[in-house]
């Protein structure tokens, strides 16, 4: 295996800000927020701080000028278009009958979580009607790919369904895959890093938030120095 001097450069190359973007999964207020669908992955979100680490990420990347896209899951109040298959889908049907819960495009709920810092004026915001994450089928390999990044930095919830989905997509898809540990949750929490330390990092390298900033930042400083990391240019 490679030292730990070998997997930090490693690391600093894929983070490099002229390929790299970072992408939310499912950061919404009816995900993350007090009436969240599924009220236990909220609190485990919610005790391990994902919210405060994906706006640090969010502002990192914005003054380095990497591409920040928000990925969203929303469901018509008629279930037009979305899934049926799988028990989680039942759920989420249920879930959306009960007032100010459901997914509905354009509702409180469905809108992204104030406390990401999310800009609407330089973001993208990437929603899908159907499926387990956003990668399958939603245009978003493709949008990618024409924002010129070859390396994303995955961050939200879910390590169960949508974030397990939205890494492997990407694999598949051939980019290189990013995870900030301590931006990402699942229930219950030792289930989740279960899932980080057996599946996920056999696909992408897995880091901390402050890694992932501290790169950035230093692409971002003028005078091209940063906390953790020197020298780095900005995105060209």
């Amino acid at each position: 295996m490679a030292d730990t001097g070998e997997r930090a450069g490693r690391l600093e190359r894929l983070l490099d800000p002229s390929s790299s973007a970072l992408v939310t999964c499912e950061c919404q207020n009816g995900v993350l927020g007090p009436q969240a669908v599924f009220p236990d992955l909220a609190a485990a979100a919610g005790k391990a701080g994902l919210v405060g680490r994906v706006r640090e990420l969010v502002t990192a990347a914005r003054a380095a000028g990497v591409p920040v896209l928000h990925c969203t899951a929303v469901r018509r109040p008629d279930g037009l278009g979305a899934n049926g298959n799988a028990r989680l889908f039942a759920a989420a049907a249920r879930v959306a009958a009960q007032p100010g819960a459901a997914l509905t495009p354009g509702s409180e709920a469905a809108a992204l979580h104030p406390g990401i810092g999310a800009d609407p004026d330089r973001d993208l915001v990437v929603p899908r009607l159907h499926g387990l994450g956003p990668f399958q089928d939603t245009g978003l390999a493709s949008i990618l790919r024409n924002l010129g990044a070859r390396t994303l930095v995955c961050v939200g919830v879910s390590v169960n369904v949508a974030l397990l989905e939205l890494t492997f997509g990407a694999v598949d898809a051939g980019f290189q895959v990013v995870l900030a540990r301590d931006a990402v949750a699942g229930t219950p929490p030792e289930y989740a890093e279960a899932v980080l330390a057996n599946t996920l990092a056999l696909v992408a390298s897995v880091t901390d938030t402050a890694t992932v900033a501290d790169r950035w930042s230093a692409a971002g400083d003028p005078a091209g120095r940063g906390r953790g990391i020197e020298g780095a240019t900005r995105r060209g």
